[in-house]
């Protein structure tokens, strides 16, 4: 296999100028199996180079390892790697850096012959845990998702400042698609991971649909049949569930690895709009990356017509530490979802259509006519933060919510009623109506105000 590594006599660990080389070499064979490693632990005399042979069984997911700083590359199934970590001064710990998947228990622990394991440190070159490259340090067992070993995580970040003069590149068109004619659906998603923005001038490694944050709107009617191909052509394991379909999920959502493709096909039984995400797992990562996206499914005879639809997916941005203007994380580069911030739930931004702060000054903002009827659809995205809808000015007249009228019906608005927000959970939809009274700016927000202060925010600019 491929060797990556330090050569002989290299000595790992702090205390390596205390510890003579043996002169031995102590190989090891490894298997990555779902989200372990088999053995998760290995055994090393104190003062032996360490090669650890990989070789990943998993059929599915793509998966690496590192260890005091050196890495094997990313293997598909059925490949090997080897990586030289040089002399070993002490007990340490190796993970996946796949991200996720070090929080789902894939850490391999070194223990020294004769010695206690793995150091409270979390590693023995005296970091306090924090990976020798600048990556994550591993989770304490009390830690969602937490793995064997201590250590001290990243804080999770606050939200990065955003330079007042900063413009949104490419605004995502907030107009809901077109009704299509035909009643059987059939398209190719393609994953992909790019970067894009996540709030103007910050970009991020974004896992995607079809390049977009969200996916693709799909829309349709009840009755009618999507027949969907999916394409990985990412770096690791990806996946699809559609909300708007009812079948068992063992074959249709499987994960698939990088450059296969599966074929999905459901029939919309019930009207509402849906979530699709990526399923595989850490599923919040996938979903926080961004894959995820909306199918909007009217009733067979369809819903009264308004003058203008839109539709807004709520979702969260979480950045590794050290991100910020430009989108550089510390370590450089730009910026990867961050599995320790999507664990203490404190994301960076929270976005209207996967961008923070688009549908206003940085961007352009939704459109409207005094007197005209604009229903808005909403999704929370998730994969954490619930949502209040909320427009600033404004009053719903009729408002839908997981398919069902909540104010006001087919005949028309509320006679000497209102609604003032629409309350989401994470995967729930639904929509509002109103018309504007004048012309003016109408905010567009999160009344959760911690979010629409974290980007979940808007206008509609209001027209005679």
């Amino acid at each position: 296999g491929q060797v990556a590594g330090a050569g002989p006599g290299v000595a790992a660990g702090a205390a390596a100028g205390e510890v003579t080389p043996t002169g031995r070499t102590t190989t090891v064979q490894v298997e990555a199996v779902g989200m372990r490693f088999e053995p998760s632990t290995v055994e090393v005399p104190l003062g032996d180079r360490l090669v650890v042979e990989l070789t990943n069984t998993d059929e599915t997911n793509v998966h690496d390892l590192q260890l005091l700083g050196e890495r094997t590359p990313r293997l598909a199934a059925g490949e090997s790697a080897s990586v030289d970590v040089g002399v070993v001064t002490g007990p340490t710990q190796g993970w996946c850096t796949i991200v996720g998947h070090r929080q789902m228990g894939m850490v391999l622990d070194v223990a020294v012959a004769g010695g206690d394991g793995v150091d409270a440190a979390g590693t023995a070159d005296g970091t306090d845990g924090a990976a020798p490259d600048g990556g994550h340090a591993a989770h304490g067992s009390d830690a969602a998702g937490g793995t064997p070993g201590a250590g001290t995580a990243y804080p999770a970040p606050a939200t990065p400042a955003i330079d007042p003069d900063a413009r949104v590149e490419e605004v995502v068109d907030p107009v809901l698609p077109p009704m299509p004619q035909e009643r059987v659906h059939r398209l190719t998603l393609t994953a992909e991971e790019v970067e894009l923005e996540v709030a103007p001038g910050i970009t991020q490694t974004r896992w995607t649909f079809d390049g977009q944050v969200p996916g693709p709107t799909l829309r349709g009617r009840v009755g009618d049949v999507f027949e969907i191909t999916l394409v990985n052509d990412g770096t690791m394991g990806h996946s699809i569930d559609f909300h708007a379909g009812a079948l068992a999920p063992d074959r249709p959502m499987r994960t698939i690895a990088p450059g296969e493709s599966l074929e999905y096909r459901f029939t919309a039984e019930r009207a509402g709009i849906w979530m699709y995400h990526c399923s595989t797992m850490p599923m919040s990562a996938h979903i926080a990356a961004g894959m995820h996206g909306a199918v909007v499914i009217e009733p067979e005879e369809g819903l009264p017509e308004v003058d203008r639809e839109y539709v807004l997916v709520q979702s969260e941005v979480y950045l590794e530490p050290g991100s910020g203007v430009g989108g550089d994380a510390a370590e450089g580069g730009p910026a990867e979802v961050d599995m320790d911030a999507i664990a203490a739930e404190r994301p960076a931004f929270v976005t209207f259509n996967g961008i923070a702060n688009q549908y206003g000054t940085a961007g352009k903002m939704l459109e409207a006519r005094v007197g005209e009827r604009v229903r808005i659809w909403v999704l929370d995205a998730g994969p954490n933060r619930p949502t209040s809808f909320h427009v600033v000015g404004g009053q719903f007249d009729r408002t839908y919510l997981e398919g069902a009228w909540r104010l006001g019906d087919d005949d028309g608005p509320a006679e000497g009623a209102g609604a003032q927000a629409l309350g989401l959970q994470a995967a729930q939809g639904g929509f509002v109506e109103l018309a504007f009274p004048e012309a003016g700016h109408y905010p567009l927000v999160s009344h959760i105000m911690v979010d629409a202060e974290r980007g979940a925010h808007g206008y509609v600019r209001v027209t005679d």
